[in-house]
């Protein structure tokens, strides 16, 4: 199937919740309200549910548990209240997907989304999108399992879907991979364009014309959970690291390791996509 036509295949991606729609169309304002973006989240009952859960989550480390949305958007901040919306309905819109094993997915999607907002830490870039882009980054995924799914069975026992050469294999047989179509559905979405173009270039964030230090952080984030999923030992850590990526934006094998998650298992936010 070819990108344009997997993009606009009615079922690959899941409907946007119409209140995840107004809360982007207010969040992508110049001065967002937040008192407007709390109440558009209380006014969907399973959204603020699974908001207030990852809200909750060790990713934030809150002070004290938070009880509606007006507390979440006031100690998280818009940026994080955007990626637990998005969450929320990326969590939502794909409850089972042929060949995937989606409690692993999502695990190791949160894992990327850590280290993302480590790595940008360090390198004083926006930390709340690059957990958001971090989170979104492998969507793609998930959409050409549910397009084309009898094309996917023969490549997914070749190279599984978290495997370190996956995006190759990919371009390899259909010529795009996760990335691209990532990225048209953020575009499809209304995603800031910042945060498009690093999902489109997380691949090869500086080829040929392209500099993305954001894409960089997302190759150099789910290089390391990949890793993690597939138990590499230092050997296998120190061959595989993408030296050339961790050179242009600064960073050495060890300071993409010191950024490792606390928790790598993620149970208690993990609720929020699997329930």
């Amino acid at each position: 199937m070819q990108l344009e036509a997997l993009l606009n295949y009615p079922r690959a991606l899941p409907a946007m919740p119409r209140a995840v729609t107004d809360l982007l169309g207010e969040m992508n304002k110049e001065d967002p309200s937040p008192k407007r973006v709390a109440d558009l989240i209380s006014r969907d009952p399973a959204l603020t549910t699974r908001v207030l859960r990852l809200s909750n989550s060790a990713f934030f480390r809150v002070s004290r548990k938070i009880g509606s949305a007006e507390e979440a958007v006031s100690l998280l901040g818009m940026t994080h209240v955007r990626s637990l919306v998005m969450a929320a309905a990326l969590g939502s819109g794909f409850k089972s997907v042929p060949g995937i094993d989606l409690k692993q997915f999502w695990r190791y999607s949160l894992r990327v989304a850590d280290i993302s907002r480590s790595l940008a830490g360090l390198l004083r870039q926006n930390e709340g999108n690059a957990f958001t882009a971090g989170l979104i980054h492998g969507v793609g995924i998930l959409i050409m399992h549910i397009a084309m799914p009898d094309e996917m069975v023969p490549l997914d026992m070749r190279t599984p879907p978290l495997d370190l050469q996956r995006a190759a294999s990919e371009t390899s047989a259909f010529g795009y991979c996760y990335a691209e179509v990532g990225a048209g559905m953020t575009e499809k979405w209304q995603f800031p364009q910042d945060m498009v173009s690093a999902l489109r270039h997380q691949i090869a964030p500086f080829e040929g014309e392209a500099y993305d230090a954001l894409g960089g952080v997302l190759h150099l984030a789910s290089w390391r959970a990949r890793a993690e999923e597939l138990q590499l030992d230092d050997n296998g850590l120190a061959s595989t690291f993408p030296d050339m990526v961790g050179l242009t934006l600064g960073l050495d094998l060890g300071s993409v390791l010191g950024k490792d998650p606390e928790e790598w298992s993620f149970s208690q936010a993990l609720g929020a996509f699997m329930d």
